[in-house]
């Protein structure tokens, strides 16, 4: 690439970034100012028709809905600037956005509540029980829209923040793969910089070129101007002292860079984190989750509530793929040997979906395996019967196993139920799976479900054992349903 062509990349990259989130912000803000206005004319078309009507009326002065409505909605659109949901770093990818949106209009609604309780203001219930459903219902699909927007952007290779990583070679390899494999983020790490290292130092496996090795924030400063650099991520083993890291701060501030911190601890879910300053210094608490007690509890009784109605209501369907499955010969049900938890064996239930003697036959494929020699995968298994492919290409096959959930030797959410003879090829840290009951679906079902290599299942299992939650449960059961009818990685 010549350095014409150089420079009109970096100034179409420049400008790429002073001109997307001006226009982002400004979507945000009037795609929730339309939303909350179309939210209070409705509601107020509803209650009253096309007429006016008074809240209240005291000395001589009346108060009228149509004024009400204006006030309501201008407070609604400042709660939702004050919860943060319109900043930058929550657009693109993860829950907190939506979080951020229900939580802000909720507590809106009810300091409104207490309000109207303490100065004996009463609203129409109607206005009002229209008003919270309706609104946060658009402004959810408002904010949705928007996403799909920002991120048909991202992948375009437009709206990215262009980061320069600061670090070690080990732990600067890792955050690079780790933002690379975020894009939607708007994270793109496109540099390193080794602060303290021996000039030439470089990664063996990454081509992104080192911009620096110097520990004076003034010329990591520079670097950042000469190389259109947005932000800066600092992870461990950076080598500078924490006078130079504060002066790095201050620098990146007055220039209007970003700098992101990021420690060395994976895997680790965000409200398992928690800071606490102390003399100046961020210290990071990590709590430990545990599946004990009244959260315990609380997972066994919806698994049972859950999976019991779903044995009844699912019944006629459960009949009808018996019947078909049994017109092709052979039994219904395939009844296979799993690891459960606490290491305790059970049989798990599930449609036949293969030919009676599948487990003889796999002996014969083993030369043929698509997997890395502990899962055993085939993307045209001819063992699987043509119902057979049509029942796992929905995960019908694995209805049945709502009885095992519902006595107990699963989990609606839960790591995969791995083999006995997975098992056995363990290392230390995959037993580590086994400290929660498998699940009929989990983060491998709505990550990629058999394209998943074995270390990567193995990694989301052992995230979803140290992050478990109730809320992060029913995301993944949400998620199931759309990656089934994705119908990706399903063989």
């Amino acid at each position: 690439m010549g350095n014409e062509a150089i420079i009109e990349q970096r100034w179409a990259e420049s400008r790429s970034e002073r001109t997307w989130q001006p226009k982002i912000v400004a979507a945000l803000n009037l795609g929730d100012l339309l939303a909350i206005a179309f939210t209070i004319v409705v509601a107020h078309i509803i209650s009253f028709g096309f007429r006016d009507s008074e809240v209240f009326q005291r000395d001589a002065t009346n108060w009228n809905y149509s004024a009400t409505g204006v006030v309501i909605g201008i407070l609604w659109f400042i709660a939702l600037d004050v919860s943060s949901s319109r900043n930058i770093r929550h657009l693109g990818q993860g829950s907190q956005e939506y979080r951020l949106v229900i939580k802000s209009t909720v507590y809106f609604f009810c300091m409104l509540a207490i309000f109207s309780y303490l100065t004996k203001i009463d609203f129409a219930r109607t206005y009002v029980l229209l008003a919270l459903p309706l609104g946060l219902s658009l402004l959810v699909i408002e904010r949705w829209i928007l996403r799909q927007i920002l991120v048909r952007w991202r992948r375009r290779g437009r709206a990215l923040t262009r980061v320069m990583v600061i670090s070690d070679t080990d732990s600067g390899e890792h955050l690079y793969q780790t933002l690379h494999g975020a894009q939607l983020s708007g994270l793109n790490p496109v540099a390193f910089y080794f602060p303290g290292f021996e000039e030439g130092t470089k990664l063996e496996v990454n081509s992104a070129p080192v911009l620096g090795y110097s520990t004076d924030s003034r010329e990591i400063l520079k670097t950042c101007r000469e190389n259109n650099i947005h932000a800066v991520a600092v992870s461990s083993g950076h080598r500078l002292s924490p006078r130079q890291l504060r002066a790095l701060g201050w620098d990146l501030a007055a220039a209007h860079i970003k700098l992101i911190m990021a420690p060395a601890m994976t895997d680790i879910a965000g409200p398992r984190i928690h800071t606490q300053p102390l003399n100046g210094v961020p210290l990071i608490h990590v709590s430990t989750p545990r599946m004990e007690g009244f959260s315990a509890f609380l997972k066994r009784t919806v698994d049972i509530v859950a999976s019991g109605l779903g044995l009844i209501f699912l019944s006629p369907l459960l009949l009808l793929m018996g019947l078909i499955v049994k017109s092709d010969g052979g039994p219904i049900f395939f009844f296979q040997s799993r690891v459960g938890y606490r290491g305790r064996p059970f049989n798990m239930i599930k449609f036949r979906s293969m030919v009676v003697n599948a487990e003889e036959l796999k002996k014969e494929l083993m030369s043929r395996n698509e997997g890395n020699g502990i899962l055993f995968k085939m993307a045209d298994d001819p063992r699987i019967t043509k119902i057979g492919r049509f029942i796992r290409k929905y995960s019908i096959d694995e209805l049945p196993q709502l009885w095992n959930v519902f006595i107990g030797d699963m989990s609606l959410v839960g790591p995969r139920p791995p083999l006995e003879t997975e098992v056995a090829q363990y290392e230390e840290d995959a037993y580590r799976r086994l400290l929660v009951k498998p699940g009929i679906t989990g983060l491998w079902q709505v990550s990629g479900r058999s394209d998943l290599s074995w270390e990567e299942s193995i990694r989301l299992d052992l995230y979803y054992v140290e992050n478990w939650s109730v809320t992060g449960d029913l995301i993944i059961l949400f998620r199931t349903v759309k990656a089934v009818f994705a119908k990706d990685g399903a063989y």
